[in-house]
């Protein structure tokens, strides 16, 4: 699926949700159709905040698809990974009902944009990890960094299970919302792009800033 990208980060407040919508905006600024879709929500009860803040962030108010829950077709009450929301709420992940949902909006949309829960190795079952998924999927991956001290351990630990799995990263997303440290925020977007030009050279960093209302 071509069309569609897994959007996951290197921790659970990298700034997924805001990086997916300024993605989309981007993507609908140049003049295509998208939609984005939230993998598993946990933390909620009949509706994903997650996709709330992507529809006001791209300033299009609801899809239908986000009334019907096919943007959000998995949602958890208790906000914590999916493998125990799962547990706590007395209920399995069916993902055939996510691989579903993701069909039918690649075929009313040019792009999808699928934002994942938390980061790469939170567990959907005892077996079974985010990182799983896509790469089973065959999707391809953007993931969403910062420039926050530490984050070059996640950000490489990250990307060295990405090139493990053979997955495609196509695209870093890097949250300059965290750079409250100028020093460290410099090094690390330094590293980072010379990191990928080595190891993927065919992935694109986008620096996302903070989107002015």
């Amino acid at each position: 699926m071509e069309k569609v990208y897994f959007i996951s980060g290197i921790d659970t407040d990298a700034g997924k949700s805001y990086c997916a919508a300024w993605w989309a905006r981007r993507i609908m600024d140049e003049g295509h159709s998208v939609i984005t879709q939230k993998f598993i929500q946990t933390g909620n009860n009949g509706f994903s905040e997650d996709i709330d803040v992507h529809r006001r962030i791209m300033g299009t108010g609801m899809f239908p698809e986000d009334i019907d829950h096919t943007t959000a077709p998995v949602i958890f009450s208790y906000p914590c990974s999916p493998q125990l929301a799962a547990r706590l709420d007395n209920r399995e992940i069916d993902l055939s009902i996510i691989d579903k949902a993701t069909a039918t909006l690649a075929a009313r949309y040019d792009t999808v944009l699928i934002e994942g829960a938390g980061g790469l190795m939170v567990p959907l079952t005892d077996t079974m990890f985010t990182i799983d998924y896509i790469a089973s999927r065959q999707l391809p991956l953007a993931l969403t960094v910062h420039g926050k001290l530490g984050s070059i351990n996640h950000i490489i630990l990250s990307l060295e299970a990405i090139k493990s799995r053979g997955i495609n990263l196509t695209n870093i997303l890097y949250n300059t919302h965290f750079d409250t440290d100028p020093v460290i925020a410099a090094d690390t977007r330094a590293f980072l792009g010379r990191y990928i030009n080595h190891h993927f050279p065919t992935a694109e960093i986008l620096d996302i800033p903070t989107i002015k209302s």
